[in-house]
């Protein structure tokens, strides 16, 4: 008689309703692809991807009920029901008290840019995001990161990695002034860092930090679910409590959010700007009309909104979210146990693999991220996308190569789309590539675009 399991097995909380085939290619088939595609996994065709990992924007799929608040779109170009189906679910989940809806979250990052930042301002945040640090960049401020040590060494198991170091940022309030410091930039579950997140301890104590000097906090949240999560399960007193009232925790300590609802909120397009200010809404509103549309549907169609309001709900649903977590964390593990290098703890939204020790022989000026993410593919048909010396960008004053700290391939989850049995596949790939990784060779631009360079550059391979 065979033994009993010792544990139970998993399995995704939902039925599947619709699927949409996909197609293996042939690897000779790929190397064409990926040349044509100048070595940027972002320039390949959707077609010709077998295991999309690109990114975990606008790539969910939605509920039944979403797609039931679709067909009750309110289309009217000005007062749409949909906006205020909307606004109620932000002041319900997020507490924020006014909204101006956006067609993305960068949208809403250029319209806070704007309004907040003059010439010579310095933005602290944890950790820089491409479109937000080129928006605040593009406003006249310069980025400060202020993000704990820990979060630059992907081995250390820190649990929450995005927190922000107190000194850090208080020294360089008291170097430029409170006057210099427009707002504090603070993400949950830090993209750049590996989809780390912060503390609620941290957040109360920069709140503290940040009241003494008059600053307020801009609040990331475009992953805001998925921290809450993460502090459920590694922060002192918080493993009983609601992951609703832990996400509202987290909004009751900022001053506004930026969102791209394309992320948590389970949606293929939309975002949104929301503040508690109504002076900074009332400029915030009169901006969006002249950038995005009216205020009451900014750059979305009001099933798009309607959309973004039921997934917001659906978000905060704790089976949703240990899924959704727990399948990120299921490929980490298996990755981990074979001896990849990863960024550890594993986040929230995607597993990074750590390029600079995956492929030790290339110079980080050579982008091994960037042609790790192209041998992966080459191999698998799995689009995965780089978050290193690429993304990172050069230097505005110097004409340099960032150089981060971090060099990263991120295999992004979408949301519900994926089953374990994909994650398999992805593993075993990604095996492959590691036990032949000294025939992956560096990369040098032959395109590179002035502004977020990682979207459209083109490579070659150095012989």
């Amino acid at each position: 008689m065979a033994d009993r399991p010792k544990k139970k097995s998993w399995a995704e909380p939902f039925k599947i309703k619709v699927v949409e085939p996909i197609r293996m290619t042939t690897r000779e088939q790929r190397l064409d692809y990926i040349k044509e595609a100048g070595y940027n996994t972002f320039l390949l065709r959707s077609r010709d991807v077998y295991i999309d990992l690109l990114t975990d924007s606008g790539t969910s799929a939605m509920s039944d009920n979403q797609w039931a608040g679709m067909m009750v779109g309110d289309e009217a170009y000005a007062g749409s029901e949909n906006f205020y189906h909307l606004e109620e679910a932000v002041r319900k989940y997020y507490g924020y008290k006014w909204i101006v809806p956006t067609h993305q979250g960068r949208a809403a990052e250029h319209i806070i840019s704007q309004l907040m930042i003059k010439k010579g301002d310095y933005i602290p945040g944890n950790m820089y995001f491409t479109t937000t640090r080129l928006h605040q960049e593009l406003a006249g401020g310069g980025f400060v990161d202020v993000i704990i040590d820990e979060a630059h060494d992907p081995e250390n198991e820190h649990p929450f990695k995005a927190n922000i170091d107190l000194n850090k940022l208080e020294d360089l309030i008291k170097k430029v002034g409170p006057e210099k410091v427009p707002y504090v930039s603070m993400a949950t579950a830090v993209n750049m860092a590996g989809g780390q997140p912060i503390s609620l301890s941290n957040l109360k104590q920069v709140r503290a930090l940040t009241q003494k000097y008059g600053i307020p906090i801009i609040h990331d949240a475009t992953r805001v679910a998925e921290n809450a999560y993460l502090i459920k399960e590694r922060e002192e007193g918080y493993a009983d409590k609601p992951l609703a009232d832990i996400v509202r925790e987290i909004c009751d300590l900022t001053d506004g959010c930026t969102m791209s609802a394309k992320k948590d909120c389970l949606v293929n397009i939309g975002g949104f700007l929301a503040v508690n200010d109504e002076e900074l809404y009332k400029k915030a509103q009169n901006m969006v009309v002249v950038y995005e549309g009216l205020h009451t549907y900014g750059g979305m169609a009001g099933r798009d909104m309607e959309a973004v309001a039921r997934g917001l709900a659906e978000s905060v649903e704790f089976d949703h979210i240990k899924a959704r977590v727990g399948q990120v964390q299921y490929l980490g593990e298996k990755l981990r146990g074979w001896g990849v290098p990863i960024i550890v703890p594993i986040g929230t939204h995607g597993v990074f693999l750590d390029a600079k020790r995956f492929l030790p022989h290339l110079d980080q000026d050579q982008f091994p991220a960037q042609a790790l993410a192209a041998a992966i593919y080459i191999e698998s048909g799995v689009r995965s996308m780089e978050r290193g010396n690429v993304s990172a960008g050069r230097d505005p004053e110097t004409g340099e190569n960032r150089k981060p700290k971090l060099e990263l391939v991120r295999l992004t989850v979408p949301r519900r789309v994926y089953t374990q049995a994909h994650m398999d596949v992805t593993a075993e790939a990604i095996l492959e590539v590691f036990d032949n990784r000294d025939r992956v060779k560096g990369l040098h631009f032959v395109y590179e675009p002035e502004y977020l360079r990682f979207f459209q550059a083109r490579f070659e391979e150095i012989d």
